[in-house]
């Protein structure tokens, strides 16, 4: 088993919570895990990204290079297109439809969903507002890692430990929304699947 994963939105949306369920969830499942640390302007709602790599063999470099990550995780529809080239051809694309407009001239949304919509495996929806539906707004992050979960060959009751695990000191309603979150992303990918098929 092989996952080369890359995350990616902007400053303030969660892709460290992201990073953290996913990498806790590996190591509970007996992975390797290589990490590149999350670059970006996080603190200022710039551009932020990291690359995560799983493998049930050992792994020697900590980048995915171009045409090679499996899967695109993106909590900002513009972030996932920014990497789309680096995307293998079977890869898979789970993206939130919601942008954050953070610069002047951000393209217009219909045409970044459009090119997102052309790669055959992807996943797009408005987690924001699914989120906000559980009366959680914060935890859109953890409702795009849901709607990833069919996809990471990872069994989903060890991201629910993984969530706990996070989330605990947190109290349990907490971590009560959170997998209720992660619970309604899985729930939509499903169905978006059986529609695209």
């Amino acid at each position: 088993m092989k996952k080369d994963i890359i995350l990616a939105g902007v400053g303030g949306q969660g892709i460290l919570s992201i990073a953290a369920t996913i990498s806790i969830a590996a190591m509970d499942a007996d992975l390797y895990l290589r990490q590149a640390e999350v670059h970006g302007m996080s603190q200022r709602g710039g551009a932020v990204q990291s690359h995560l790599r799983l493998s049930s063999e050992n792994i020697f470099s900590d980048l995915i290079t171009q045409g090679k990550a499996d899967m695109i995780i993106a909590i900002e529809p513009m972030e996932a297109l920014r990497y789309l080239n680096v995307l293998s051809k079977n890869g898979w694309v789970i993206t939130n439809t919601n942008p954050v407009i953070n610069i002047s001239d951000y393209p217009d949304i219909d045409d970044i969903l459009n090119e997102i919509k052309k790669v055959p495996h992807h996943v797009a929806l408005n987690a924001d507002q699914i989120a906000k539906d559980l009366g959680s707004p914060k935890s859109a992050n953890i409702v795009i890692l849901g709607a990833a979960s069919p996809h990471l060959a990872i069994d989903f009751s060890i991201l629910e430990n993984a969530i706990r695990k996070i989330f605990d000191k947190k109290g349990e309603k907490i971590v009560r929304l959170n997998l209720d979150a992660l619970n309604a992303g899985k729930e939509f990918s499903k169905k978006y699947n059986n529609k695209q098929s």
